[in-house]
C-alpha cells in the first residue's frame, strides 16, 4: 500500500482553497521522478487551469500523456485547454480519445458538449449533455454545461431557469451564482444578476472579473440608470431601431405632432444616455471599496 505524498496532499488542499499559485509552488518541491507522475501532473493541470494558463495546461497534459500513456483525465485537461485556446479540432480529438477509454465520464461528455455548442452543433451538444444528465444529473459541471448549451442555442429563458436550479441544488457553489448573474443580466433582470455576481465575487475574491461584473450591475441598479434599462436589456441598436420605427410610424399614420414629440423625447433620451451613465459610473468607481 502506497502512502500519499504530503506535498501532493498540501497542493490538493491549496487547490480546494482556490490558491492555485501556491499549489504550483508546492508541486515544484517534488523530486523530479515524482513530478511527472500522474497525480502530480493532474494537480498541476488543475492549478494551471484555474489560472487560465491554457498553453501551459497543454504542455503539462502532453508531458503527462507521454510519460504515463493515454489517460482519460489527462485527455480531458488537454481537450479543455485546446478548446479554451480556440483549437476545436484538436480539442475534439483529445476528448474523443478520452471517451473511447471512459465513455461514461461526465467531465469528458460535458466538455465535448461545450466544444460542439461553440462550433455550431447545438443538436450534438444537446445529446451529449443528455447523456451526462442521465449519469450525474446534479453534478455542477452538468448544470453549467446545460446552461452553456441553452445559451448557444439562443434560449436565454431556459438558461436562466437552469441557473436557478443550479443555485438551488448547490447554494454554496460560486459558479452557480456567477452563471445566474450572467443569465439574469442577459434577460435584463438587473437585481438578480447583481446578487448572483456579488455572491460569486465574495466566494472567489481572486476572480477580478466577477467583482467587475458586480460593480457594473451595482451601477446599473442606481435610480438614475432606470431610464437606461431598455438599452441594457436589448442593446443600443435594437432600442435605436425601435425608436425610429415608432417615430416614422407615427408620421406615416398622420400624427406629425405626436411624432415630433416622440422625436424630441428620443433626443433627450440620447443626451441623457450619453451624459448620465458616465457620471454615475465615475462616482461609483471613486467610492467603490
Amino acid at each position: 500500500m502506497t502512502t500519499r505524498s504530503p506535498v501532493l496532499a498540501r497542493a490538493e488542499a491549496l487547490l480546494l482553497a482556490d490558491r492555485p499559485q501556491q499549489a504550483l509552488a508546492e508541486l515544484a518541491r517534488l523530486p523530479a521522478a515524482d513530478a511527472v507522475d500522474l497525480p502530480a501532473t493532474l494537480l498541476r493541470c488543475s492549478a494551471l487551469g484555474q489560472l487560465d494558463r491554457w498553453s501551459e495546461v497543454v504542455e503539462a497534459a502532453g508531458a503527462g500523456l507521454a510519460a504515463v500513456g493515454p489517460n482519460p483525465d489527462l485527455l480531458w485537461h488537454l481537450g479543455r485547454a485546446e478548446h479554451r485556446l480556440g483549437r476545436p479540432q484538436v480539442a475534439e480529438r483529445a476528448l474523443l480519445d478520452g471517451l473511447a477509454q471512459a465513455p461514461h465520464d461526465v467531465d469528458l461528455l460535458c466538455t465535448y458538449a461545450d466544444v460542439c455548442a461553440a462550433n455550431g452543433q447545438p443538436e450534438k451538444a444537446a445529446k451529449l449533455v443528455e447523456r451526462a444528465m442521465a449519469l450525474e444529473p446534479d453534478a455542477p459541471i452538468v448544470y453549467a454545461t446545460r446552461i452553456q448549451v441553452a445559451f448557444a442555442g439562443g434560449d436565454d429563458r431556459t438558461a436562466e431557469r437552469i441557473s436557478r436550479e443550479f443555485v438551488a441544488a448547490h447554494p454554496e457553489h460560486p459558479g452557480a451564482h456567477a452563471l445566474l448573474g450572467g443569465t439574469s443580466a442577459a434577460r435584463g433582470r438587473i437585481d438578480t444578476a447583481y446578487e448572483g455576481y456579488r455572491q460569486a465575487a465574495a466566494a472567489m475574491p481572486s476572480e477580478q472579473s466577477l467583482a467587475e461584473s458586480a460593480l457594473e450591475l451595482k451601477i446599473a441598479r442606481h435610480p438614475l440608470m432606470l431610464p437606461i434599462r431598455p438599452v441594457l436589456r436589448f442593446g443600443p441598436l435594437k432600442v435605436w431601431l425601435g425608436a425610429l420605427v415608432l417615430i416614422f410610424g407615427l408620421r406615416a399614420a398622420g400624427l406629425p405632432m405626436v411624432a415630433g414629440v416622440a422625436g424630441l423625447l428620443w433626443l433627450l433620451f440620447c443626451v441623457y444616455s450619453w451624459v448620465v451613465p458616465p457620471l454615475v459610473r465615475r462616482w461609483f468607481r471613486r467610492n467603490w471599496s
